[in-house]
């Protein structure tokens, strides 16, 4: 346990909230106090916002060596600690330790990644169709950014925002989950000690209520990118478009894993209950939905069962769990709620299910999958973020391809096949921003853009060099020499 008091960071000072402080406390174990994190309040949130515009003037200033050696050191940090702040990150969110340290890993590299970018930054030129005159085009910093974060990546979201937001000289506004501020500020102390210009960022943790609130309809933000559900993005892209800001929004999903009668059975259950039940069920790319051809279904839901009854669920920080603890209460009470939903519907429950007691009072529930459901039932339509998986049973690809694409999300879209012509087929016309052939839905690279369409994502793209397009605006100069 923890009495310790973590502040928020603001115009290059650790400050305490003006609202009091929150108790973290670990979805695995109720008694595990991880400590209280400092509470901002609108007055604090728009201090920050005003130090970042000043931090800002400064860093857009600061030589392409300058930028890269604080991203590579940065980088370095988290990798060199990834056991460490994996651990922090298990305790805090649920997710196994494993998973923890990959997520921090994973942060590290986004920081190398765009300590390279930096040294990338490239302009272009043109012959103007007046004779005389030459044009060049450059990119410069946005300004201020706002970031909002999500709990189910408290480490990896926030750094695929920060790191290209200070590779490209913005300066920033972090607030992260209110549920998950400990990794966030782990993250934000390593920043501090960079030599950053006092206000080039800024963490400030606090309600969405509030601080949130400040941020999405603050003019003094140039642009902001949010990750989170569908209804706040909404209000987002609302309260953003009423001031002109730029606007990036990474929200829900109802992502599908089809399986053809040709498909490899053992890889196509390995990629169903990775990509449906890692992380415990919590992330955005996660294959809820099932998409099996009647050939080999039968085969596929018993195969999926016996791999399910090896997964061990518990507490995350014990060696040989699969499968950790749900994020909190509420995360749990929702759980529960889609179970008597998909049950009410028609749905039938073969495997799971069950609220779980380990040694450790927490939120623990044993993975569920349903059969007999239909894409059109409320379980297969709204995204539960839950380690609950449906089986839609259809004739053949075609019919396979049209369930998939039958939803308002479209973030990822899988197959599985050793069909080139499907694979082929599926690649072109999935409506989804990421495809995966004979892979889990749920597993990403950062080198290269992600997001997805229609509720799924909103704006430029994430990560890999399309990152330049949020974080940067384009300057054209004419020049009569």
């Amino acid at each position: 346990m923890s009495d310790s008091v973590f502040k928020n960071y603001i115009a290059g000072e650790w400050v305490e909230g003006n609202k009091g402080n929150v108790a973290n406390i670990s979805p695995a174990d109720i008694s595990d106090l991880i400590g209280h994190y400092a509470q901002a309040d609108k007055a604090q949130t728009e201090a920050a916002i005003a130090a970042a515009a000043v931090g800002q003037a400064e860093w857009a200033k600061s030589g392409l060596e300058q930028r890269y050696s604080v991203l590579m050191a940065i980088g370095d940090e988290l990798i060199a600690r990834k056991d460490e702040l994996g651990e922090l990150l298990a305790r805090e969110e649920g997710k196994t330790l494993a998973e923890g340290v990959g997520e921090t890993y994973r942060s590290g590299q986004f920081f190398h990644y765009y300590a390279a970018e930096v040294l990338r930054q490239m302009g272009e030129t043109a012959d103007s169709v007046r004779p005389g005159v030459e044009i060049e085009t450059r990119r410069e910093p946005v300004g201020v950014v706002g970031i909002i974060t999500p709990w189910n990546f408290p480490t990896a979201t926030g750094a695929w925002k920060i790191a290209p937001a200070l590779a490209f000289g913005n300066a920033v506004v972090f607030k992260p989950a209110n549920q998950v501020p400990a990794s966030a500020w782990a993250l934000t102390e390593i920043i501090a000690r960079q030599g950053l210009p006092a206000g080039t960022f800024n963490l400030v943790m606090g309600p969405g209520a509030e601080v949130g609130d400040v941020m999405i309809n603050s003019r003094g933000i140039n642009a902001l990118t949010f990750t989170g559900s569908l209804e706040t993005g909404r209000k987002v892209a609302a309260a953003t478009a009423a001031n002109l800001v730029k606007c990036q929004l990474e929200m829900g999903s109802k992502n599908a894993l089809v399986v053809l009668d040709d498909a490899d059975l053992d890889n196509a259950v390995e990629c169903a209950v990775g990509g449906a039940y890692g992380g415990t069920g919590q992330k955005c790319t996660a294959s809820s939905r099932l998409i099996v051809t009647e050939g080999i279904h039968d085969r596929f839901v018993a195969a999926v069962i016996e791999r399910m009854k090896k997964l061990v669920v518990g507490h995350p920080l014990k060696a040989g769990v699969n499968i950790g603890a749900v994020a909190d209460v509420r995360q749990m009470e929702q759980n529960l709620r889609y179970l008597e939903i998909a049950k009410n519907e028609g749905g039938t429950l073969v495997y799971g299910g069950e609220v779980l007691t380990e040694e450790t009072e927490g939120y623990y529930m044993q993975p569920a999958l349903f059969t007999n459901t239909t894409n059109a039932m409320t379980i297969n339509r709204e995204e539960a973020f839950a380690p609950i998986a449906c089986v839609i049973k259809v004739k053949d690809y075609a019919e396979a391809l049209a369930t998939l694409n039958d939803t308002n999300f479209g973030l990822t879209g899988g197959i599985c096949t050793e069909s080139l012509k499907y694979a082929t087929d599926f690649k072109r016309n999935a409506k989804t921003g990421c495809v995966m052939v004979n892979l889990p839905t749920a597993g990403t690279d950062y080198h290269v853009p992600f997001g997805g369409r229609k509720d799924s994502s909103f704006g430029p793209r994430e990560q890999g060099t399309y990152a330049k397009e949020f974080y940067t605006v384009v300057k054209t100069t004419y020049i009569r020499a």
